[in-house]
């Protein structure tokens, strides 16, 4: 263990959350070990602001929920304490110990794998040594405590951090077989932290991308939000793609059969992706997850309408109807998209035959420019104008634009360079 003392790091306690101090010092105080730990520790180290702030002890989730009345357990594969604020929530862990020494957890129900290795319950405590061993990435497993304001490092992950470098902690195979989601975290950190993937932590990676379809949907979908909706979402699908990861999140058979639609749909997602990028640099607060679902599968809903059209004989419109919800419903994610932005997703399909016929000039759309959804609309028409190359298209959306900046400032963004 590699002990960084008070002089030799930068953290300083003026740049740590009041809440996660009042935490530490509670426990301190009733004789518990309790650090920082995490990419908190990180990010102070590389002069960042921290996001969040985790905490771990050797307390148990029992004995934290007694402690603080405004906290509760969550998790079912490791429980952890969610201690809730007024503008804040502090995630505390309990040290987690290490199953592999000991066969006896196997018995209990405080431990389960499954037969490829995923991790289904793993509430086994222990020590700070068995913890940070346990984690994911080394960049990840710096200990920082309030007593000595020192820093502990057990598995070199100062020097990794100073080396950029993304490192696995033990047998790369076995850590993502326990949790397949540890490729995409190895994927993100890289390429927001600019860091290359050490070797044998990057070759495992393509051989198991398949497990990622083990893990719950709705899980993913909150890790596709943290890989391409925080800035960096153009760089981290080509990285995504380079380690054959896409296709284990996207599964499409109209895609696979089709090679036209396959090319568009890519064309489509890259530029939306280029867009967003450029929307979180201006407002971080802002996700937009309905404008990169709706552009990703924009081309399976026309490809689906059309052949809907085709087989029952009916009107355009009727088909296109029909075949949103055969769309949104055929799982082409493993995502788990959320209903309340399928919904959304239904809203910018639907305005899009809209504005190909100006059928949405009308003065309610416009009082007032927090419309989000008609906005994500416009952006998918501006996307498709480009992409597509078609005159009437092009004409359709400079009409827009003067509609819109008449009637407000819905669509002032202005992001042509984009478009490369």
């Amino acid at each position: 263990m590699m002990l960084i003392t008070r002089n030799n790091h930068n953290i300083s306690r003026k740049n740590i959350s009041k809440n996660a101090l009042k935490i530490l010092n509670r426990l301190s105080k009733l004789g518990y070990e309790a650090y920082l730990v995490g990419g908190c520790i990180r990010d102070l180290i590389i002069g960042c602001q921290p996001k969040d702030f985790d905490i771990t002890t050797n307390a148990t989730p029992q004995e934290l929920k007694k402690l603080f009345r405004n906290s509760r357990v969550i998790g079912r594969r490791f429980k952890i304490i969610h201690i809730i604020f007024y503008n804040e929530i502090i995630e505390v862990s309990t040290f987690r110990g290490n199953h592999r020494n000991s066969s006896i957890h196997t018995k209990y129900k405080n431990f389960k794998k499954n037969k490829n290795g995923l991790l289904l319950t793993d509430n086994i405590f222990g020590k700070i040594e068995e913890d940070a061993q346990r984690r994911d990435l080394t960049i990840n497993t710096l200990y920082y405590s309030m007593k000595d304001f020192c820093i502990r490092d057990y598995v070199g992950g100062i020097n990794d951090i100073k080396q950029k470098i993304v490192r696995l902690i033990g047998n790369p195979e076995l850590k993502y077989r326990e949790d397949p989601v540890r490729m995409l975290r190895v994927i993100r950190f890289s390429v927001q932290l600019n860091m290359r993937i050490e070797k044998e932590t990057a070759r495992k990676i393509p051989k198991l991308a398949n497990l990622l379809t083990h893990i719950p949907s709705a899980r993913l979908f909150d890790e596709s939000v943290k890989l391409l909706q925080t800035g960096h979402g153009y760089n981290t699908y080509k990285k995504l793609k380079q380690f054959s990861l896409i296709q284990s999140l996207i599964s499409s058979n109209s895609l696979s059969i089709n090679k036209k639609l396959q090319s568009i749909t890519e064309k489509i997602t890259i530029q939306t992706l280029k867009i967003i990028d450029f929307f979180y640099k201006k407002n971080r607060s802002v996700v937009y997850s309905s404008l990169l679902f709706s552009s990703i599968l924009w081309y399976t809903q026309l490809y689906t309408t059309l052949k809907i059209k085709h087989e029952k004989k009916i009107r355009y419109i009727d088909a296109f109807l029909l075949a949103i919800n055969i769309t949104l419903n055929n799982k082409v994610f493993f995502i788990n998209i959320p209903k309340k932005i399928s919904a959304k997703i239904k809203k910018i399909w639907i305005f899009q035959l809209h504005m190909n016929n100006h059928l949405l000039y009308s003065q309610h759309l416009f009082k007032n420019n927090k419309n989000r959804t008609l906005i994500q609309a416009f952006e998918l028409f501006k996307i498709r104008s480009h992409i597509e190359n078609y005159n009437k298209l092009n004409y359709i959306t400079i009409f827009w634009k003067y509609v819109s900046n008449k009637k407000s400032n819905l669509f002032t963004h202005s992001h042509n360079k984009i478009f490369l």
